[in-house]
Formats: structure tokens, sequence, C-alpha cells
């Protein structure tokens, strides 16, 4: 089965992974990146460069396809 994914729902995705990391971790790392991840209600990022570094992620791996 193959499942298709837009780009927010990809993120919110690796979100709870990570989610389920830092649970299991406790690492202050992957807390802080976690932080930094967080969607606001405007449905921004609560740092500005996760979505932006997270678009140029996915831009490299359509690119390979």
């Amino acid at each position: 089965m193959q499942m298709m994914m837009n780009e927010k729902k990809a993120f919110e995705a690796m979100r709870l992974y990570l989610e389920g990391f830092y649970e299991r971790t406790k690492s202050d790392d992957v807390g802080a990146l976690l932080s930094d991840m967080i969607i606001l209600a405007d449905g921004k990022t609560a740092d500005s460069a996760a979505w932006s570094d997270w678009m140029e992620c996915v831009q490299k791996v359509m690119e390979k396809e």
C-alpha cells in the first residue's frame, strides 16, 4: 500500500517520530529541536528556519525521484 502525504503531514509525522525518540532518551538536543518545530496558532513553526530547512530537505528528496 502506497501512502501519499503533503509536506505538512510529513512534517507532523517526523515530529511525532522525534517526540517518541525524545520520550525514550530525554535528549536535550532533540527537546530543543522539538521546541523549534512547534506549530503555532498561525500555522508557522516556532522557529521559521525549522520549516524552511524541512522544505529544503523535501525538495532534495523530490529531485531524486
